[in-house]
């Protein structure tokens, strides 16, 4: 029992040092206080019907008629049967958010390096350098938690696969398998995506080096064991991903119905380019990566009164307060991106180690990291590479799927930190030669240090310090602009400055050690307070407790207001167009159902319709889609809302049925037909409706009768045989018709909403939302979960038998 608590003694203390430096860094949380994350002020709009329901009724509905006139829950944090990983990922994630993310980062990262066989000493540098890494925290404080959640997995699925590849092949397939399922939870697929081309690139590098050693058996044995592990991971996510998959294909990410034939694959099945690399990072602005301010800062710079642009306002004879408003307010970021939150900076301390790193370290370690860096790096500027980047789209399956290329510099957050810990660690390797470990050093601190001085020197005049969108005023008001560039001259000036000082303080403690002047425990200590002071006071910047609010606080951003408490006063069955806010917001999706919403996979029928016709005025499609009441503008600039007479209502007879060649065809059709009289289908159905003549008049009525999520009932009387258009969104995989509790199908009509036969007669009309794919998902997940603790279990079982074995050897 000694040796075992002697050898777990140093993790354990670690680990709940990381829990202390987790709750230190988001210490408002001890308080009840929350972050203010706006990305998750928009998600919670868009949930608040789906929470509701399940609230009120204890049953999950995995259809949402809030957003974007009804879309299926999958991707709004819908909760799936024998979903066993989340329950696992709970109970790691045990601290309170986003402390919770911070931990995670920590423990995942040390465990990595534990697996690399690199010091538990060391392994807390690296941790640091990781969990504290500027774009991770950055991340947090806008909201993006699903990134971070999906990010901070990365360094435990790889130490899965090193474990297999150092030939420790049952615990290795253990840890892959779970660390992918845990990874695929996160539901990040973005993130996960770029952690697979890693694991590619990593697979080359260990297959060369395995083809020159002649250990190829041992590599496609390991790989096909990785391979099994991974399908495992991936299997008890089977609902997540099926689901989401079945989705994809109706989304923005999917297939285009408007494509024209001469579209390239990529705009026919996925993204555009455009749309692909519009946050593409400058290769320019790589250099802020050790250089925090070297492009300026985010949105909003909080110049002060200091300022050469504050100051010429005030020459100008603007007033003071307008002037300290407008210094408050005016970013001075200039790279290529619309805009940023803040600069992903890495830490100089951990750049020039990682530098140093990559110098001292030999063999495959250094090229997998070398190679996954310049991936990283080159996606990530995106447009600026364009035929790198082209071809990805082109010809890599499912690179076309994803936005913000630039997000794929997230490698670099996890490659640089692991170089930086070996450079520190092959620091003290005295099996390298104290003559190279110098040259080595010398190099690392002439590259960066060089390069600081440069900048500090000449940096105002080797850069324009204009952006794109600076054009204008700078023709315009080139005064102000010359005081803008000024002050993104000067912060520059003062990063390049701090950047240079730490390079120096980092040097001199490494050049002690060189000189044996200073111990190791000594070494690590002053280098762990100086990354920890070179990230921490550049994340601040970003996430501080400025940014954290009461519970009550954050509630006000959900109350209505006086425009909302109108609307809600009428107890019909309608939708809300929010004009005023425009269609990419949430508000609206807190109180009604709407066309409007914030997501980065929204449904590509309503996406096409909104752009091709609502916001070109079509009056018809607003009809059709059953918006009652639209909130706009007044001449004041004040919300008010317009109510629509004309809307169709729920459900509707039609006179005739106008049958089509195709999408493109159904889709333009919009533009000329009466909605209220005539449905759009394409000719694909007409076999299937036979010799079917809509009849309407003024008999025929129609009433909605239930309107829970994924259930909706109409109590119908056709005089004659007719045919009901719904102002509900088509969706093929889920939903069910039935009448009179009789199965029928589904038409799809008007490009976007759903329509039905409709015999003579008194009826009641159900749709339910019945997705197959929850159900088969469901099982799958619990057989492969089943599965992993079968074979959990066999491995603790192996382990204590071979323990058993050489304790009873020992005593012999």
């Amino acid at each position: 029992m000694m040796p075992f608590l002697k050898r777990f003694l140093p993790h354990l203390l670690v680990i709940i040092g990381f829990i202390i430096a987790s709750l230190a860094y988001f210490n408002p949380v001890l308080s009840g206080k929350m972050l203010y994350q706006n990305d998750i002020k928009h998600y919670q709009s868009m949930v608040k019907q789906q929470n509701d329901h399940r609230e009120a009724t204890g049953e999950e509905t995995y259809w949402n008629n809030s957003p974007y006139g009804g879309m299926p829950t999958y991707q709004l944090g819908a909760k799936f049967p024998h979903d066993y990983m989340d329950k696992l990922d709970r109970m790691i994630r045990f601290l309170p958010r986003p402390a919770d993310y911070l931990f995670l980062y920590l423990l995942s990262f040390y465990i990595l390096l534990l697996v690399m066989r690199v010091p538990w000493k060391f392994a807390i540098l690296g941790a640091l350098a990781f969990g504290f890494s500027s774009y991770l925290i950055i991340i947090i404080g806008v909201g993006h938690n699903s990134k971070a959640h999906a990010i901070a997995y990365f360094p435990l699925v790889l130490a899965g696969i090193l474990l297999v590849y150092q030939k420790r092949y049952i615990w290795g397939f253990i840890l892959t398998a779970l660390a992918m399922g845990l990874e695929i939870q996160a539901n990040h697929y973005q993130m996960t995506y770029y952690l697979g081309l890693l694991a590619f690139v990593f697979g080359i590098v260990y297959f060369i080096d395995a083809l020159l050693k002649k250990e190829l058996k041992h590599f496609f044995k390991a790989s096909c064991l990785l391979l099994v592990a991974a399908l495992l991971g991936l299997a008890t996510n089977a609902t997540t991903l099926l689901a989401t998959s079945e989705y994809a294909e109706t989304s923005i990410r999917g297939k285009n119905l408007l494509a024209e034939e001469t579209a390239s694959s990529s705009e026919k099945n996925g993204l555009d380019y455009d749309y692909i690399t519009q946050y593409s990072y400058g290769k320019l602005e790589s250099l802020n990566l050790f250089i925090p301010k070297l492009m300026g800062l985010g949105r909003a710079s909080d110049l002060g009164t200091d300022s050469a642009f504050y100051q010429k306002l005030i020459e100008i004879g603007q007033p003071r307060e307008e002037a300290k408003y407008y210094a408050d307010v005016t970013g001075l970021y200039w790279g290529d991106q619309p805009f940023v939150e803040a600069p992903p900076y890495l830490g100089i301390t951990v750049v020039f180690l990682a530098l140093l790193g990559l110098l001292l370290v030999k063999g495959r370690l250094r090229w997998w990291l070398i190679s996954g860096m310049i991936l990283s790096l080159t996606l990530s500027w995106g447009k600026n590479l364009e035929f790198l980047t082209r071809f990805f789209i082109e010809h890599i399956p499912l690179y076309n799927k994803f936005r913000a290329v630039s997000s794929i510099q997230v490698l670099l957050e996890l490659l640089v930190p692991i170089a930086a810990v070996f450079g520190i660690y092959k620091l003290f390797d005295e099996k390298i030669s104290l003559a190279e470990r110098k040259k080595k050093f010398l190099i690392s601190l002439g590259v960066f240090g060089g390069l600081c001085i440069i900048f500090w020197l000449f940096g105002g005049s080797l850069f324009s310090f204009k952006s794109l969108s600076d054009v204008e005023l700078a023709l315009k008001q080139p005064i102000i602009f010359d005081s803008i560039k000024e002050d993104r001259i000067t912060i520059m000036k003062s990063d390049t400055l701090r950047s240079l000082i730490f390079i120096l303080l980092t040097g001199s403690v490494l050049w002690f050690v060189l000189k044996k002047k200073l111990s190791q425990n000594i070494a690590l200590a002053c280098l762990g307070v100086l990354i920890l002071a070179d990230l921490v006071s550049v994340d601040r910047r970003s996430v501080n407790k400025d940014d954290f609010i009461s519970k009550r606080e954050y509630k006000n951003y959900f109350q209505p207001t006086a425009v909302d408490t109108e609307i809600l006063k009428d107890k019909t069955y309608f939708r809300v167009f929010d004009q005023a806010r425009g269609y990419m917001n949430s508000h609206t999706t807190y109180f009604f159902n709407t066309i409007n919403g914030y997501s980065a996979v929204k449904p590509r029928r309503m996406e096409d319709v909104y752009y091709g016709h609502i916001e070109k005025g079509n009056l018809e499609v607003v009809n059709m889609l059953n918006i009652k009441y639209v909130i706009q503008q007044n001449e004041k600039r004040q919300l008010d809302v317009q109510k629509n007479p004309s809307a169709n209502g729920a459900a509707w007879f039609v006179e005739e049925l106008q049958f089509v060649d195709d999408y493109k065809e159904e889709f333009e059709a919009l533009s000329t037909i009466n909605t209220k009289k005539t449905a759009v289908i394409r000719i694909d159905y007409k076999t299937e409706l036979g010799a079917f003549d809509p009849v309407k008049d003024s008999l025929s009525t129609v009433a909605i009768s239930k309107t829970t999520p994924d259930h909706l009932a109409y109590n119908v009387y056709a005089s004659k045989p007719g045919f009901l258009v719904f102002s509900e969104t088509y969706y093929e995989h889920g939903w069910n018709a039935y009448i009179d509790g009789e199965s029928e199908p589904i038409y799809p009509v008007n490009y976007l909403l759903r329509g039905l036969k409709v015999p003579l007669g008194k009826h009641t009309i159900e749709f339910k939302f019945e997705p197959q794919v929850v159900k088969t998902g469901s099982s799958i997940t619990l057989g492969s979960s089943v599965l992993f603790l079968i074979l959990l279990i066999g491995a603790m079982f192996i382990e204590y038998k071979k323990h058993n074995s050489v304790s009873q050897n020992d005593e012999l």
